[in-house]
């Protein structure tokens, strides 16, 4: 993917109008992703403004933001203002300060901590993939494999090749990749491993925010929780996911009676509000476990990330002890 002219330009703070020829590692990317990383520093909404204008082009032809690039594809991209980044800015993007649990050729796992978006929007300058991108310059691929909400640690794949990239979605798309959380919930779980599948729809608030809801005639959703350690009022599960939709085990929990501790969406916003006195600054969930096979050589590959310090303090100050039913962490 490099640059092959440039056609106008000269003020000051504007790119110029250049062409775009897509290699081997643009393949099957879309046009707007694609678009955002090659016009960073450039708001997400100027950016599809120039797509709903027309201003970018794919082989002359005006094409829709979620055309999938092919190899040998030429993208006008057209010249944009660049709005000058703060000095003090540049430091924090090249150190990406991420826990990089695995990593290779073709697949890089980073224990993601809680509080970090997974890319930036919404006020947002750096997520993760900013952060990677910016540490490593020289890559030419690196993006998300999947999702994690921003109060939630844990394990989040990003691919390094455009191959390793079909393949991951091809296994979370199948469900060849196994997930485990691990989540303290308020209340007493009764029995042991319990299998959940609830139909979850999608809306935005009055306020524009957007939420998620047990409702009939929404996408399915598959959770096994196993309840781990109990003490007092609350319980730690294990979460296995047999779907990702979005926030599904809050929401699901929020239903059955078992709120987040800390979930600032679905939970217990009064309980929330005293175990922030306690030491519980954030939602309780992280992202423990992985299972899947490699993407580019098929070899079984198993992760892991332990609780974080915080969490971990906080269970240790709750004395957690052994459930009847827990199973080991």
């Amino acid at each position: 993917m490099k640059g092959l002219g440039n056609a106008r330009g000269g003020e000051r703070g504007v790119s110029a109008a250049r062409t775009a020829l897509i290699g081997e590692a643009g393949v099957d990317q879309r046009l707007d992703n694609f678009l955002l990383r090659e016009l960073k520093g450039v708001p997400r909404s100027h950016v599809y403004r120039l797509l709903r204008g027309g201003e970018v082009r794919v082989n002359s032809r005006r094409v829709d933001a979620t055309y999938r690039l092919r190899e040998g594809d030429r993208v006008r991209i057209p010249p944009v203002r660049r709005p000058g980044r703060p000095a003090a800015r540049a430091p924090v993007a090249r150190e990406h300060g991420l826990p990089i649990v695995f990593e290779d050729e073709a697949l890089l796992v980073v224990d993601k901590p809680a509080g970090v978006a997974v890319h930036g929007g919404s006020g947002i300058s750096f997520g993760v993939i900013e952060r990677l991108r910016a540490a490593r310059p020289e890559a030419r691929v690196l993006e998300l494999a999947h999702r994690l909400d921003r109060e939630t640690s844990g394990l989040l794949l990003v691919a390094k090749k455009r191959a390793a990239l079909t393949a991951l979605h091809a296994a979370l798309r199948e469900g060849r990749v196994g997930k485990r959380y691990l989540v303290l919930v308020k209340g007493r779980w009764g029995g042991s491993a319990r299998d959940v599948e609830l139909p979850l729809r999608k809306y935005v608030t009055a306020a524009g925010e957007r939420r998620v809801d047990v409702r009939e005639g929404g996408k399915a959703s598959r959770t096994r929780f196993t309840p781990v350690r109990a003490a007092g009022g609350f319980t730690l599960l294990a979460a296995e996911l047999d779907t990702g939709r979005t926030h599904q085990i809050r929401v699901q929990l929020a239903h059955l009676g078992f709120p987040v501790a800390g979930d600032d969406k679905y939970g217990d916003f009064e309980l929330n509000r005293a175990l922030a006195k306690r030491g519980l600054k954030r939602m309780f969930l992280h992202a423990t476990a992985l299972a899947l096979a490699h993407p580019a050589t098929g070899a079984p590959l198993a992760l892991s990330a332990p609780l974080p310090d915080d969490l971990q303090r906080f269970l240790d100050a709750l004395a957690l002890r052994d459930d009847a039913h827990a199973a080991p962490l």
